[in-house]
């Protein structure tokens, strides 16, 4: 029986570390699959917070398209360019195909540029906020802890990462969460990185509030947005 017992433990115990070293692979790859997406467009999009103001950053080593004719320039078609920025936009906001365009409806059937109404919505995303306050060290960061409840608006929780914000909202990380590690090490981190124009970020209360919507001039998004009209357009 011992011996049973002891075989049972040791083959949970190769079942663990497999499990392990699949998730350790797994987010290997995913990690890579970001710098690769950077390294596709050609410039920096900030996927992975800090790394991407250092030395590490695959753009500063390797600035060609990744794969084995990465480093041959390919000329795109209209429809080419016009994708590369739509999936651009996209991987920069961490937003999917099927709310993107839904995205894209809502700013078609609003007054003003299209093009500029569609960043306006992406920039008013409770993730896209979180992150441009400096409470998390990038975009997918912000999404988990906004996901995990770490996040307020107006005095009430907010776990949905695609919430929009409006002017006058108030963006506060919950008294139970701010103890959380994450958010004081992104917080320590992002102290000196400045906030938009359109945000006003309280330090030492941990909040932030949203002085007015973004405007085209706020957004530092290296973007043609005219091509991703066109290309919906069509």
């Amino acid at each position: 029986m011992l011996h049973q017992y002891h075989t049972m433990v040791a083959d949970h115990q190769r079942d663990v570390e497999f499990k392990k070293g699949r998730w350790k692979n797994k987010m290997a790859r995913y990690k890579d699959e970001q710098c690769r997406i950077c390294r596709r467009e050609g410039q920096k999009l900030f996927l992975k917070g800090s790394r991407c103001y250092t030395d590490k950053c695959s753009i500063s080593r390797r600035n060609y398209a990744p794969g084995q004719n990465g480093q041959k320039k390919k000329k795109l078609s209209e429809y080419g360019t016009q994708l590369r920025e739509k999936q651009k936009t996209k991987a920069f906001y961490g937003v999917g195909e099927k709310q993107f365009r839904r995205y894209f409806d809502m700013a078609s059937n609003s007054k003003g540029k299209t093009g500029e109404v569609l960043l306006q919505i992406l920039e008013s995303r409770l993730d896209n906020v979180v992150y441009r306050l400096g409470f998390a060290s990038s975009r997918a960061q912000a999404r988990m802890l906004v996901t995990h409840g770490a996040f307020e608006v107006n005095g009430h929780k907010v776990d949905i990462p695609s919430y929009l914000v409006k002017a006058g909202d108030v963006i506060a990380v919950r008294e139970i969460r701010k103890d959380n590690g994450a958010i004081k090490i992104a917080v320590e981190e992002n102290g000196s990185r400045p906030v938009p124009a359109w945000l006003e970020k309280d330090q030492e209360k941990l909040s932030g509030k949203v002085v007015t919507l973004a405007t085209r001039e706020d957004i530092d998004l290296p973007v043609e947005e005219h091509l991703i009209v066109e290309l919906y357009s069509k």
